[in-house]
């Protein structure tokens, strides 16, 4: 009796084990599935940013650091490896087309340019994509690091190298000017 007993407590915990296990698994692969669909958003901004800044070359010639600076973030960006580095390399990325926006203000022409225009709206819509992408990739990093501080799937985790991973956020130097409220001038 007691040695059924005995054996029923071992499949039962074999079988929690196993459970959690394979949860981990299905979350670490859920943050992949997501970060892959991120990489198609962000392979789309790579075949448009030769083509908006080629397009920005020709008004704005003098802008060349700023030009420089997003054609080597993107640079960056194409050659990171892992998961961490990409969402490093995309934050560098974000950074330097947001200075890019800032300078083709001064060009009133530029705005008006036709292929500048649908530019811009293909570059608009991606964003939106990627910023879409970016959150169901943090919705399912978040599920994954709840599940690997939790308890008991902590032990599990920590048997198997399952650990906590970064979100894409903001960096931490930008996040002041996103805290202010924007500034509309007419």
């Amino acid at each position: 009796m007691v040695l059924i007993i005995v054996i029923v407590i071992v499949v039962l915990l074999a079988l929690v084990f196993i459970s959690i296990y394979n949860k981990l698994v299905r979350l670490r692969n859920n943050r992949e599935n997501a970060f892959a669909n991120v990489d198609v958003q962000l392979k789309q901004r790579y075949d448009l940013i030769p083509q908006l800044v080629a397009t920005v070359k020709g008004y704005a010639a003098h802008e060349k650091e700023v030009l420089t600076r997003v054609t080597e973030a993107r640079a960056a960006a194409m050659s990171a490896q892992t998961v961490n580095e990409k969402v490093a390399a995309e934050n560098q990325l974000s950074s330097a087309l947001a200075g890019l926006k800032v300078s083709l203000e001064a060009y009133p022409d530029l705005k008006a340019n036709q292929n500048f225009l649908q530019l811009q709206n293909e570059m608009s819509d991606i964003e939106n994509k990627l910023a879409a992408s970016r959150r169901f990739f943090n919705s399912a990093t978040k599920e994954l690091n709840t599940a690997v501080e939790s308890f008991p799937a902590n032990i599990i985790a920590g048997m198997f190298g399952f650990t906590r991973q970064p979100m894409f956020e903001i960096p931490k130097e930008e996040r002041q000017q996103y805290d202010q409220a924007p500034k509309v001038e007419f």
